[in-house]
């Protein structure tokens, strides 16, 4: 992903805006790569990875939209409540999710979301928690310290107005085009997953966890 519980819809759950033209998903488009690519050493894991990135996206929002369905009517109208305590771990065979969740609601959550997901909703695949956008926004930082350092004269004043400019410049860039990360090459619409089974778990770290296991369907 990866949203995070430690970093870390309705049919537009986003409230951080960007609105660039796609092109839209098809639901061949990773089947027909595979075939094409099939020689390239784990491409399907990589799809697949993509692929369950988003289904946990969805999940996580579909989630945060039950939890907004039970506070008093007008409140939840008003701005969108994500659910800060939820995050989640993508790998190719499935993902974790963490936090607090009833193991029912997680599995309509999921099946809600896949659909969802599937039917036309792509934005659920873009999530504002997403370690994608941590790593933008890192990126994005080092990038414009750097070309500032070289461009700016070499004075402590004016190399610390330079360091401020490229972190108040990244911070307000990294959302728009973290979400386009995400949109293209972090997440894919899970055309291809069927889900298998949720169970809890732990992850490799030893941390608490349900797993939700997916598996390919050409």
């Amino acid at each position: 992903m990866n949203t995070s519980a430690l970093n870390n819809g309705s049919s537009n759950p986003l409230d951080f805006n960007f609105n660039f033209d796609f092109v839209a998903p098809q639901p061949t488009q990773d089947t027909e790569l595979l075939k094409q690519l099939s020689f390239v050493p784990g491409l399907k894991e990589i799809l697949a990875l993509r692929q369950v990135h988003a289904l946990e996206h969805a999940t996580v929002w579909i989630l945060s939209e039950a939890q907004n369905s039970r506070l008093p009517r007008g409140v939840a109208n008003n701005f969108q409540l994500d659910n800060e305590l939820l995050g989640g771990l993508s790998t190719d065979q499935g993902f974790y999710l963490y936090g607090e969740v009833n193991i029912s609601n997680l599995r309509r959550a999921v099946t809600v979301a896949l659909q969802r997901l599937t039917s036309g909703e792509w934005d659920l695949a873009v999530h504002p928690r997403c370690g994608t956008n941590m790593s933008v926004s890192m990126l994005l930082t080092a990038g414009l310290a750097v070309g500032m350092h070289v461009v700016l004269p070499r004075g402590l004043f004016e190399q610390l107005f330079g360091l401020g400019l490229a972190v108040t410049t990244a911070a307000e860039l990294a959302p728009d085009i973290g979400a386009l990360a995400q949109r293209y090459v972090t997440t894919s619409i899970p055309f291809n997953l069927v889900i298998e089974s949720i169970t809890m778990t732990r992850d490799v770290w030893g941390r608490e966890a349900h797993f939700v296991k997916v598996r390919w369907r050409e």
